[in-house]
């Protein structure tokens, strides 16, 4: 067996995840290599959410029955561990939702709704990149349609990277506010974010950064961001699916409008008006994600005991074996960063004029798992002139046999198809 230096006793991690145990297709040990698209649950989510469900199950912060209170508890407890797991300077600024796009789609309308010096309008611009996911595009394209301000956006060296050398050009007096992603989950480029927002400081831009693909796998400090907002979502760092954190600075969210309106949101309601509850609950309509919040705290305790830097050594030893592994392959083109060095545990590739479609059923019949297709950033495949990509992405759990096990899959391919 490979041995590289820096991984996790993934042994002992593994006997965690009851699913990795599983045989597919004919006896064939299951290979799980698309944790970019979600990532897997171990027992310790599992039990919490049951228990959850058979002990405490009630609506929060309403009633004040014993299980009302201790559903409150466990709900305001998960808002606790996300704050402590991102660095947030108070509780409040932590907003429960149901995944990263809802959040990104929170931020674009609470925007779109704002007095000044907020308001984005048809005097105003927006800035993306052209690495996003698609809920980083679609939320800004339906704002500038709708408030008249212009969409612009950084695009791509050949290797893979934003390309900032027109920084100044794209952020101007005139951006609102800067959202871009923090790994990319096509390209899985980590991008600098550091030269980013000081640019969007200098003219008073807003800074939104998607983490979706950065808080399971390295540690996540808002303040050191320095962003505004900070999007990710649960299911893919071990937490159940149908919960999403948006992080926001603290005076903003005091000022800016609600998104939804109802339920515990509310302060006073009349025919007439209403008034609103403080952040975080002002942005919290209607009854929450109970149980998967209480999950995400769980996930959040379990990451956290292995060391957040300790999965990020872990998957950058993997990606390097990985990266090697993948440059012997006949044929192998990878779309983004050729090396570890900046990069993320997503790996895209294509496979001669293999479509990547019939690559991954291939795999899969070998039992492995990758993700296909455009992985809702089709502007990525646009700009490289492909169709789509094959997609491998290791996580904690991940080991260097299952990455080997994808080569041999890989040759498989190519012989399937001559």
């Amino acid at each position: 067996m490979t041995q590289l230096s820096g991984l996790l006793d993934t042994e002992a991690i593994r006997k965690d995840f009851p699913v990795l145990d599983r045989v597919v297709h004919d006896g064939k040990k299951l290979v799980y290599l698309d944790n970019a698209a979600t990532s897997q649950k171990p027992r310790q989510v599992l039990d919490a959410l049951n228990e959850y469900y058979e002990r405490y199950n009630a609506n929060v912060h309403r009633g004040v029955h014993v299980l009302a209170e201790e559903a409150t508890a466990l709900y305001e407890g998960a808002r606790d561990k996300v704050a402590e797991f991102v660095n947030a300077p108070s509780r409040d600024e932590v907003i429960f939702t149901k995944n990263a796009s809802e959040s990104l789609n929170l931020v674009a309308n609470m925007l779109g709704w704002a007095d000044e010096p907020y308001r984005v309008d048809h005097e105003t611009e927006i800035v993306i990149t052209e690495m996003e996911h698609h809920s980083n595009i679609v939320p800004w394209q339906l704002l500038a349609q709708r408030t008249g301000a212009k969409l612009k956006w950084f695009g791509l060296t050949d290797d893979g990277r934003l390309d900032l050398s027109n920084i100044d050009e794209v952020i101007t007096e005139k951006t609102k506010i800067v959202s871009f992603v923090l790994v990319s989950n096509i390209l899985g480029t980590v991008n600098p974010v550091e030269a980013i927002v000081r640019r969007a400081q200098e003219v008073g831009a807003l800074v939104c950064i998607d983490a979706s693909q950065a808080a399971p796998h390295m540690p996540l400090d808002v303040q050191a961001l320095q962003a505004d907002f900070v999007a990710f979502t649960g299911h893919k760092m071990c937490g159940p699916t149908g919960i999403g954190v948006l992080w926001g600075r603290q005076e903003l969210l005091e000022d800016l409008p609600p998104f939804l309106g109802g339920g515990e949101m509310i302060e006073t309601v009349s025919m007439h008006s209403s008034t609103y509850a403080p952040a975080p609950h002002k942005f919290e309509a209607g009854t929450p994600p109970i149980a998967q919040a209480v999950g995400l705290g769980a996930a959040i305790d379990y990451l956290q005991s292995i060391g957040m830097e300790k999965i990020l050594a872990h998957e950058h030893a993997l990606t390097q074996y990985a990266v090697e592994r993948l440059a012997q392959v006949p044929d192998l083109r990878i779309i983004g960063p050729t090396t570890a060095e900046d990069r993320g545990a997503a790996i895209s590739f294509t496979l001669g004029d293999i479509h990547p479609h019939d690559v991954g059923q291939v795999l899969d019949e070998q039992g492995i798992a990758v993700r296909v297709g455009h992985h809702c950033a089709r502007p990525v495949c646009l700009r490289y002139g492909i169709p789509a990509t094959t997609r491998a992405s290791f996580y904690l759990y991940s080991t260097p046999a299952e990455i080997d096990a994808l080569v041999d899959g890989l040759e498989h391919v190519r012989n399937f198809f001559g």
